[in-house]
């Protein structure tokens, strides 16, 4: 309960901007607007693409360098058993029962292979499978905004 009331406490401001047809269209047609800006605006505050800077676009010879790149090191070792796991570069597409695992490494936390995310536990306040001997960095990074 008392997090309910705080929440409606922080957003008790309201802020207007103008934006063209199209962005306007495609805001109205999102079950929760407010909710998806507030969240892109505190995602550009965590992370700006270090390609596109935060335009969404690149120039073609940064495209044409770095997708071979890409491409090629789309691997990375278990956080915890070091065992090399794939990952997408988005979560389209992937299995059910590894979505989870693989979201929570493209928002910024540990990527766990399937036999170790299981058994690493979940954080209280965010979900996100963290060992044990890395809450107190995770605490850090994640949870001190």
């Amino acid at each position: 309960m008392a997090k309910d009331k705080k929440d409606k406490t922080e957003k008790s401001q309201i802020v207007a901007f103008k934006v063209d047809d199209d962005l306007a269209n495609f805001l109205d047609k999102l079950p929760n607007k407010s909710e998806f800006i507030r969240r892109a605006i505190l995602a550009q505050f965590n992370m700006t693409c270090p390609l596109c800077t935060g335009s969404g676009v690149v120039p073609a010879g940064l495209h044409n360098h770095f997708e071979h790149v890409i491409e090629h090191n789309s691997a990375r070792p278990c956080e915890k058993c070091k065992t090399s796991v794939a990952f997408p570069l988005s979560p389209n597409g992937v299995v059910p029962a590894d979505k989870a695992r693989i979201e929570q490494f493209l928002n910024g936390g540990p990527l766990y292979c399937t036999k170790c995310y299981p058994a690493v536990p979940p954080c209280d306040d965010c979900g996100w499978h963290v060992m044990m001997e890395k809450v107190a960095e995770h605490f850090k990074k994640v949870h001190s905004h």
